[in-house]
């Protein structure tokens, strides 16, 4: 297969830690060309930290050059989402995008639409994916020794993690709170043990107690006096079949653990916990409980961009793809609707 030519659009911190090095990981893969940012001296100086041959502060110009890029890795903020990836589908390039996939279930449905019409590739980076835990459980799944899944407790939560930087609280970029930056990393891994399928049901109910009264934080003072999104979320999902997820996600809560990232998976055969990874079942007329300790580390970034690639390159690839990032969009939304109703 030829090398692709790659191209960042966006100069913050995940592009900086995430992204260039992974991509940097694979040079008989892909080749990093070019960094995009609004502000020129950040792609330029992100650009000569990581020795990328050009810098731009203009998509359009990036893409009118004679070293045109083959994809694009989208980390611009999530009210940027969608216009840059458009803008890079239309210009017949592949698109990573960080996630969330969008600030609204329409866009996402634009961009899976059009990059349908293009025939290339849009993915988004939900690298959690690529675990070990969670990648031993989907095999659990597959070779049937869960049965049939019917309930998951999806958790994403800090206890004071409000980020004191950024653009967290803003919600006309950001789309929203914990749910949006948090809560969508287990949505994503709860709805991939479901197939991806629909809800038809959805509850959802949001908080901002601790974000607008301000107070002790663990990422950062927050400005409480402009905390606009939620600080809390807690959803209800249930399916045709009658399986269900709860969903809680928090940037802020009054519980006992700094952080709580973990999935709960109930199934007719037996029960796991992702972290660390358990199963619990019963055997010969007797309960056991399994466990797994020696799972070895592994750079989930640097294995989201190999499936990526492989997706590009017409691999089979478990990333996640156009079609589910709108799905999941399309939740985000409606637990959004319930709660505001």
């Amino acid at each position: 297969m030829p090398i692709l030519k790659a191209a960042i659009i966006g100069g913050g911190h995940i592009a900086d830690q995430n992204h260039i090095p992974a991509l940097k990981a694979l040079p008989e893969r892909v080749e990093l060309i070019a960094v995009c940012s609004r502000d020129i001296q950040k792609a330029r100086t992100l650009a000569d930290k990581h020795e990328i041959p050009e810098a731009f502060d203009n998509a359009s110009e990036m893409f009118a050059g004679d070293n045109k890029p083959d994809l694009i890795i989208n980390c611009t903020a999530n009210n940027l989402h969608h216009p840059f990836s458009m803008q890079a589908l239309e210009n017949n390039c592949h698109v990573l995008c960080e996630k969330p996939p969008a600030i609204n279930a329409a866009e996402a449905n634009e961009m899976a639409d059009l990059a349908q019409k293009k025939g290339k590739v849009l993915a988004y980076n939900f690298q959690l994916r690529q675990t070990p835990e969670y990648s031993l459980l989907k095999r659990a799944l597959e070779n049937d020794r869960l049965g049939e899944i019917y309930h998951i407790k999806a958790n994403f939560l800090r206890r004071r993690g409000i980020p004191g930087w950024g653009n967290f609280t803003n919600k006309s970029i950001q789309g929203g709170g914990a749910l949006m930056d948090l809560g969508v990393h287990v949505l994503d891994l709860a709805l991939g043990l479901l197939d991806y399928s629909e809800p038809d049901r959805i509850i959802g109910n949001t908080y901002d107690f601790i974000g607008k009264a301000g107070g002790k934080g663990l990422m950062g003072n927050w400005d409480a006096e402009k905390f606009e999104v939620e600080d809390a979320c807690f959803a209800h999902l249930s399916f045709p079949n009658n399986a269900s997820i709860t969903l809680s996600t928090s940037f802020a809560l009054n519980t006992k653990m700094q952080k709580n990232v973990n999935l709960e998976v109930f199934g007719t055969k037996a029960g796991a916990v992702l972290n660390p990874f358990s199963m619990y079942s019963e055997m010969d007329g007797e309960l056991v409980d399994m466990e797994f300790p020696h799972l070895e580390e592994t750079d989930i970034q640097l294995k989201n961009t190999i499936a990526f690639l492989d997706a590009c390159e017409g691999r089979a690839s478990n990333i996640c793809n156009a079609a589910q990032g709108a799905i999941l969009q399309k939740i985000v939304e409606e637990i959004y609707k319930s709660a505001a109703e």
